[in-house]
C-alpha cells in the first residue's frame, strides 16, 4: 500500500507527501469517544488513502463515527443542483441565460428578468428568503418549500440589481430547484438520485428535505448551548438543492474522483460549472456555478463548504496534486474548513510559506457609509482584529500592504478594508466589495441612549414581518413576528440612529438597525439582506 502512495505522488504534478500519523495528529483532540466529532477522508489519484472517523456519531448512542455514516453536507449540495441544470440544458429543455421567470412567471416581477446563470453564481441579486425567515421567523420551524418560496411574490426590491455585487443567496438555488422540478415534472430527489447518484455510484447518498424524519445511518448534528453542553437544534423548514443533501466521506470521494474524469455532464458543463463568474464591474467572484476557485498558500483549490446547525462540511480539490480532501463534522464547535488546511499543510511541502501577520494596534470605532448605509464596526477579541459587517463578525488580517482580509472560515468574502489616515485610529475605512468601491466614515459612539425615541410597532408589508422595539428589564428589545414565527434580539446602540441586534444562540443571526431622523422608519442590514425597510405602524 505505501508503495502505492508513493507511485501516485510521483504522478501528480504537485509533490504529495502522505503520512498518516501527521493525519491522525490533526484529529487528536477529538479522537475520544465520549463527544460528537468528525469523519475524514482523503484520496490520491482517486485512490483513498485515508478514512476515518473521530468522535461519536450521536450522543445519545456508543456509535462512532466512520467514512460510511451519513451526515449532512448542507451548501456543497449546491454544484450537485446546478449540474442537474446544466445536463437539462444539454438536452435542449432549458438554458444557462433563461430568465427564471420563465419557469416561475407567479413571483414577482422584480425576479423574472434575473438569469438561471446569475441565481447559480451568486450575483442575481435578490433578496434571501431563508435568511428573511431564519432572522424574523426564527430557526427550526416545519416551513414547506411552497411558503417559502412564497415569499418572493411580495418581496418587491432587491438586494443590487443583478450581476452588479456577489451575495451568498440560498433563495436563488430555492428557485433553481423548482425550475428543474415543473421542467422535468418529477421531483428534485428523483432528478438527482437517477440522474447524478446511481450512475457515479453513490448509494448512500439522498436528498433529505427535513430533520425530524428518521433516515438510517445516519449522524446527529449537535449544537453548543449556553451551558457549554450540546443540543438538539436544528435550521428547521425543508431544505432542497441549497443545503439538501446528506452523503457519506466515501460517496464524497467518489464523487470527488469523478469530478476528474465525469461520465455525467459533457466537458463544456463542467468548465462552467468551474468557472468563476464575474460582476458587471469586471471583478472576479471566484465563484462558478456552486464551486468556489481559491488559492491556498499558492496552490489552486476548487471546492465548497457547506454549515448548518450542529454540522459542517468541506470537500476540496487540489487539481494540480490529484488531492481530494473531505471532512464532515458533527458538531458545531469544530471547523471542517480550518482542518482541511491543516491537511493540506501536511501533505503539500511545497505550498507557499505562512504568512505571518504584522503585529499592529487593533483598530477600534464605528464607521457608515453615507452613500450605502453599510455599517462596519471595528474591536479586538482575544488579540483578533474583528469587522463586523452588518452585524457580521469576521476576523480580518492584514496583508503586505496593510489592506485588511476576511481570515479563516471567511475567506470567501473578498472584502477589502483599507484604513484611513492613521491606521491605529482612523477617520475613515475604504471598501471594496468584489470591485464595488464604498467610503465609510467615523461615527461617534452614542452616550445616552432613549428608546423611547424609537419604541414602538413597526412593519415590513412585503416580507409579512411585525417588529417592535421595546425596553425591558434586560435592556433594549427588538421581537419580530414574521410570517412563520418569532424571534428576540438584544438591542445596543452604537451610534445615534445606529444599534445592533443580536440573539443570544446563533451567532449570525443578527444586523443592524439604521433609523431615519425621525424614527418613523428603520433599515434592517445583514450580510446577506441590505436595507430591508420597515415603517413604524402609526
Amino acid at each position: 500500500m505505501i508503495d502505492d502512495h508513493k507511485r501516485l505522488v510521483t504522478q501528480s504534478k504537485l509533490a504529495v507527501e502522505f503520512d498518516e500519523n501527521k493525519i491522525d495528529a490533526i484529529f487528536a483532540d477529538i479522537d475520544q469517544c465520549h463527544l460528537p466529532g468528525a469523519a475524514v477522508g482523503i484520496a490520491i489519484g482517486g485512490k483513498p488513502i485515508y478514512r476515518k472517523g473521530f468522535g461519536l456519531a450521536s450522543m445519545e448512542l456508543p456509535v462512532l463515527l466512520s467514512p460510511t455514516i451519513r451526515l449532512r453536507i448542507h451548501s456543497t449540495t449546491k454544484h450537485f443542483t446546478a449540474l442537474a441544470y446544466m445536463l437539462l440544458c444539454e438536452e435542449g429543455k432549458a438554458g444557462i441565460d433563461d430568465p427564471i421567470g420563465k419557469y416561475l412567471p407567479e413571483l414577482h416581477p422584480v425576479t423574472h428578468q434575473v438569469t438561471a446563470r446569475q441565481l447559480m453564481g451568486n450575483i442575481g441579486g435578490l433578496r434571501d428568503v431563508h435568511d428573511i425567515c431564519w432572522q424574523f421567523s426564527g430557526t427550526g420551524l416545519p416551513v414547506s418549500t411552497a411558503d417559502l418560496l412564497s415569499l418572493y411574490r411580495t418581496i418587491d426590491d432587491a438586494n443590487a440589481a443583478p450581476g452588479t455585487a456577489w451575495t451568498y443567496n440560498n433563495g436563488g438555488w430555492l428557485m433553481m430547484s423548482v425550475a428543474i422540478e415543473r421542467i422535468t415534472g418529477e421531483s428534485l430527489d428523483d432528478v438527482l438520485r437517477q440522474r447524478i447518484f446511481e450512475p457515479v455510484g453513490m448509494h448512500d447518498t439522498r436528498l433529505r428535505r427535513v430533520d425530524s424524519d428518521f433516515v438510517p445511518n445516519s449522524a446527529s448534528m449537535h449544537m453548543t448551548n449556553p451551558a457549554g453542553g450540546y443540543e438538539k437544534s436544528y435550521l428547521g423548514g425543508t431544505l432542497t438543492g441549497e443545503a439538501g443533501m446528506v452523503s457519506t466521506v466515501d460517496d464524497m470521494l467518489r464523487w470527488l474522483a469523478h469530478m476528474a474524469t465525469p461520465i455525467v455532464g459533457s466537458s463544456a458543463t463542467w468548465e462552467t460549472l468551474k468557472a468563476p463568474q464575474r460582476l458587471i464591474n469586471g471583478a472576479s467572484t471566484h465563484y462558478g456555478l456552486g464551486l468556489q476557485s481559491d488559492r491556498y498558500r499558492g496552490v489552486e483549490t476548487v471546492f465548497h463548504p457547506g454549515g448548518g446547525m450542529g454540522c459542517n462540511s468541506q470537500m476540496l480539490k487540489v487539481p494540480e496534486a490529484c488531492l481530494d480532501i473531505v471532512i464532515l463534522v458533527n458538531r458545531e464547535d469544530i471547523s471542517g474548513i480550518l482542518l482541511v488546511d491543516k491537511v493540506l499543510d501536511a501533505c503539500l511541502p511545497d505550498l507557499d510559506p505562512i504568512k505571518t501577520p504584522v503585529a499592529r494596534p487593533l483598530v477600534t470605532g464605528i464607521f457608515r457609509s453615507p452613500t450605502t448605509g453599510r455599517v462596519i464596526q471595528m474591536f479586538g477579541k482575544q488579540g483578533q482584529q474583528i469587522a463586523s459587517i452588518d452585524g457580521m463578525d469576521m476576523p480580518v488580517e492584514p496583508d503586505e500592504n496593510g489592506v485588511l482580509w476576511p481570515a479563516g472560515i471567511y475567506r470567501y468574502a473578498k472584502v477589502a478594508i483599507t484604513l484611513g489616515g492613521d491606521s491605529s485610529d482612523p477617520l475613515s475605512i475604504g471598501v471594496n466589495d468584489f470591485g464595488n468601491v464604498d467610503e465609510l466614515t467615523r461615527e461617534v459612539p452614542a452616550d445616552e441612549v432613549d428608546v423611547a425615541m424609537i419604541a414602538g410597532l413597526y412593519r415590513s408589508d412585503t416580507t409579512y414581518t411585525e417588529a417592535t422595539i421595546s425596553e425591558t428589564h434586560e435592556g433594549p428589545q427588538l421581537k419580530t413576528i414574521g410570517r412563520f414565527g418569532s424571534t428576540v434580539y438584544r438591542l445596543r446602540c452604537l451610534s445615534e440612529g445606529i444599534w445592533q441586534a443580536k440573539t443570544t444562540s446563533v451567532f449570525w443571526r443578527g444586523g443592524i438597525l439604521m433609523f431615519d431622523r425621525d424614527s418613523r422608519a428603520f433599515r434592517f442590514s445583514t450580510y446577506r439582506t441590505r436595507a430591508l425597510t420597515f415603517h413604524r405602524d402609526v
